[in-house]
């Protein structure tokens, strides 16, 4: 800091005659600023940067000086460093390196937390139990000692022995199992405690003196609170009650968007058949479907397709109305069963497209697990039967093999990384060539909507997991709309949570059966491919990876209803929406967090992206996967440069801005001058 001090003093002795005088004065007496101030000029006064005029300079000036003001109000949004928020406090906003909404703090020191004060508590926030002297064995700066805490949202650790406190925070919600270390026979050091197993790749253990008896009331605590539904407790959300400057349930709105989408029309319409969830309790209450489907022709597909997930609306091309649907299996079983009925609404589906007389029908699975679902009564469409569709399988696996390859993954990047084995570890879990096989089934479906003009039905087993992340992320590549922050919220919305991804079971939320077998990484999955994307096309997204990362870590936290249940249906019987705070009302309070600097929304941005779906160029995601190891983060302070970058964006936009309008200006007047000289009297001309 000392020599950022020097730096900026001797800059604003040198320049004592320039409007900027008053702010170096200020700045030394106020070092929030004076960061602020080193951090913009150093950056501003790099060679590449050329100031057009003096005018364009003072403006810069005054801009910086708006900026600082800016910071002397919430330093938070300019540096993300907290220093009075009541509520944030739980959040990565207090760390300078921002890698993750749920980090473990080291040397962030907070006004409202003391040693014995307890835990920075978010409204609605218990303090349940407290152990003293407990050791936090970290596995990469040894241990600590000091207070643990549980409430009925989190576990918080903040170390006594360190001149400079250790904290780690952890959401209960992000808790997968806990077990007892060690028995009344122990006796080594640091023998007997508590080892607490994570969703989000982290285990951690905490010792516990036996002669303290802190052990038990810790560990049932523990086991109350992060498994509320397995002790008829609420989840957390729905005590949790803070208030945000915008409405997160507002940001998806059915009808608003189809409509946006160009339905109804001649070919499409809404309907409300299920209004009562009675043709599919899985599916929304609202969908689109062709216009020439009569209600009879819906109830009976839904009868001829697993879970009554009939084939429904999820994207639609603007100009060639080429489509996607989705749903679920024929139930055709090992007798090769058919229906009439679905067939003519499959049929209905390709007629709506008059661009092309052909349908593709993109089964996720690979070809032997489709067959094999014949035995359960399940399988794929006949092309005998479905005339002018073609089959098309995309070798995606199950659920089960996922959650063998996260569990693989784990053990890769938790709690050390062996460098010499670290690219034949990442091969061996397969986690990238799964990776790679769902962004090339979508890559197929885009190529077919988009250049081929032609619509695409795609399905799974049920209809939940693969399928949905086949259909969002096509629908991510071909429409810019949802590469935006509050597009890729509606993205959300529409295809996982309204059309009935099992977020309850593959997650687990309040649930203490960690061996469930239902439980699988299918959302994280599409978070990664999302990310993947992002690193092939830096311009195209507007937001950044902070914020993917805060999506997957309140996936698992219990803090907002977002996430919590299985379908519409459940949610709206639980009054998610009046109960509970909306996680994108969190972060649209607050959006200069997660928007990307690079993003450009100009007239001729990237319409329709192609990724490269290959094994040289999908990398394994160490922004997430290896966040918690000190030598896998980067040593800069990336949000911080991205939040002074969003800044001299904006600036640079409005310079822009004002030399288009002074270039109009100047064409207006350049043809006034130009025009024929004014007669004064016609009487005497």
């Amino acid at each position: 800091m000392s020599q950022v001090k020097d730096n900026c003093v001797s800059s604003a002795t040198t320049s004592s005659s320039s409007p900027l005088s008053p702010l170096i004065e200020d700045t030394q007496n106020n070092p929030e600023s004076l960061i602020f101030y080193h951090n913009h000029f150093h950056a501003s006064s790099k060679p590449t940067h050329v100031q057009p005029s003096s005018r364009n300079a003072n403006i810069n000036e005054l801009n910086v000086l708006r900026h600082i003001n800016m910071e002397k109000r919430g330093s938070s949004e300019i540096l993300g460093v907290e220093h009075n928020s009541k509520n944030a406090s739980t959040d990565s906003l207090n760390s300078d390196r921002k890698s993750s909404s749920l980090d473990s703090k080291i040397g962030i020191e907070s006004n409202l937390s003391g040693g014995d004060s307890g835990p920075p508590l978010l409204n609605g926030e218990r303090r349940q139990g407290v152990a003293r002297e407990v050791t936090y064995l970290c596995p990469y700066s040894g241990p600590a000692r000091g207070v643990l805490n549980v409430t009925n949202y989190k576990l918080y650790f903040r170390s006594t022995d360190r001149e400079t406190p250790y904290i780690v925070e952890v959401p209960l919600g992000v808790v997968s199992r806990i077990e007892k270390v060690g028995g009344a026979t122990s006796r080594g050091e640091n023998s007997y405690g508590i080892e607490v197993f994570c969703k989000d790749m982290r285990n951690l253990r905490f010792a516990h003196k036996q002669e303290n008896h802190s052990r038990r009331d810790v560990f049932e605590k523990l086991q109350q609170y992060s498994f509320p539904l397995s002790h008829k407790l609420p989840l957390f959300a729905f005590e949790y009650s803070e208030q945000f400057s915008e409405n997160g349930w507002t940001v998806y709105e059915p009808i608003a968007e189809l409509k946006r989408m160009g339905v109804n029309n001649d070919m499409w319409k809404i309907t409300k058949i299920n209004d009562t969830y009675s043709i599919c309790d899985s599916y929304p209450a609202i969908w689109a479907v062709p216009t020439a489907a009569t209600d009879d022709d819906l109830q009976s597909s839904a009868a001829f397709r697993s879970r009554g997930r009939l084939p429904v609306l999820s994207w639609i091309h603007p100009e060639s109305q080429a489509t996607i649907t989705r749903c679920a299996q024929p139930l055709v079983g090992v007798g090769g069963k058919r229906s009439r009925e679905d067939e003519r609404y499959v049929q209905l589906i390709m007629d709506a497209n008059a661009q092309s007389h052909k349908l593709f029908i993109m089964d996720a699975r690979p070809m032997a697990n489709a067959i094999a679902n014949k035995a359960k009564g399940g399988g794929y469409e006949n092309e005998d039967a479905y005339q002018n569709a073609e089959l098309v399988f995309l070798d995606v696996h199950n659920i089960h093999v996922m959650r063998e390859s996260m569990r693989k993954l784990t053990e890769l990047c938790f709690p050390t990384i062996d460098e010499t084995r670290w690219l034949s570890g990442i091969e061996s879990t397969m986690w990238l060539k799964h990776i790679k096989c769902i962004l090339a089934g979508a890559v197929k479906i885009v190529d077919k909507v988009e250049n081929h003009k032609t619509s695409v039905l795609v399905h799974c087993s049920d209809g939940w997991d693969r399928t949905v992340q086949l259909t969002a992320l096509a629908m991510l590549m071909l429409d810019p709309y949802y590469r935006t922050i509050k597009g890729f919220e509606v993205l959300i919305e529409k295809e996982w949570l309204s059309f009935g991804h099992k977020f309850q079971q593959r997650i687990g939320h309040g649930d203490e059966h960690h061996s469930d077998a239902d439980r699988s990484p299918v959302f994280l999955q599409f978070i990664d491919c999302v990310w993947q994307i992002n690193q092939q096309f830096p311009n195209a997204f507007q937001f950044n990876e902070h914020f993917l990362i805060t999506i997957i870590d309140h996936l698992y936290s219990c803090r907002f209803g977002t996430f919590l249940f299985s379908s519409e249906r459940e949610r709206v019987q639980e009054q998610v929406k009046l109960r509970t705070v909306s996680l994108w009302s969190f972060i649209n309070s607050q959006l200069s967090l997660y928007q990307n600097p690079l993003y450009w929304a100009g007239p001729n941005n990237q319409l329709v992206l192609i990724p490269v779906a290959s094994m040289r160029y999908i990398k394994p995601w160490k922004g997430l996967y290896c966040r918690w190891n000190p030598s896998m983060r980067q040593q800069d302070p990336v949000y911080q440069r991205t939040r002074e970058l969003l800044v001299l964006k904006e600036q640079l936009e409005k310079q822009a801005e004002e030399c288009r309008r002074e270039q109009t200006s100047r064409a207006n007047r350049s043809m006034n001058s130009s025009a024929a000289p004014r007669i004064h009297s016609p009487v005497h001309s």
